[in-house]
């Protein structure tokens, strides 16, 4: 029969097994090659948000709706890029790439058919690498998000 000591050692460890097991911290790191796609992701958002300043800073600005909306994404994509770099977590992961997935409708949309009343084009300057960018920073991020929920819990 065990005694009370070993009966309090017994419940300390089976909790310790539990709370590692539970949801990850913000700043629990994800390892090297997990933390590579966060990164790269991270510079890809950088780089859409970059991107958008340039258009923003050359004429966008000046368009009714879309001016404000280009430099929302640009204040959004810069401060995603760091919180994905710094956290390296998942939801901060999934949720800039469905702001990139907005992007890259918006692009879209404002191309085929006109977004509040302004029509744009491929020919546009940075439309392609734009789109190319962004579609890769949601593969990315999203491959990295992926990876990461589905990766062993590390042992305990």
């Amino acid at each position: 029969m065990p005694s009370t000591s070993d009966a309090s050692h017994s419940n300390v460890g089976s909790a310790t097994a539990a709370t590692s097991r539970g949801p990850r911290s913000l700043l629990a790191s994800p390892g090297l090659p997990i933390s590579l796609l966060y990164w790269a992701g991270a510079g890809l958002v950088a780089l859409s948000a970059l991107i958008h300043l340039h258009l923003w800073m050359t004429g966008y600005k000046q368009i009714h709706i879309i001016g404000p909306l280009i430099l929302l994404q640009v204040i959004a994509g810069f401060g995603a890029a760091l919180a994905i770099a710094v956290t390296r977590h998942f939801l901060i992961a999934v949720a800039r790439a469905v702001f990139v997935a907005g992007t890259i409708a918006g692009l879209l949309i404002s191309i085929e058919v006109g977004l509040f009343g302004f029509k744009d084009s491929f020919s546009a300057s940075y439309a392609w690498t734009s789109l190319i960018g962004e579609a890769a920073a949601l593969v990315v991020l999203l491959s990295a998000a992926f990876i990461s929920l589905h990766r062993p819990a590390a042992a305990g």
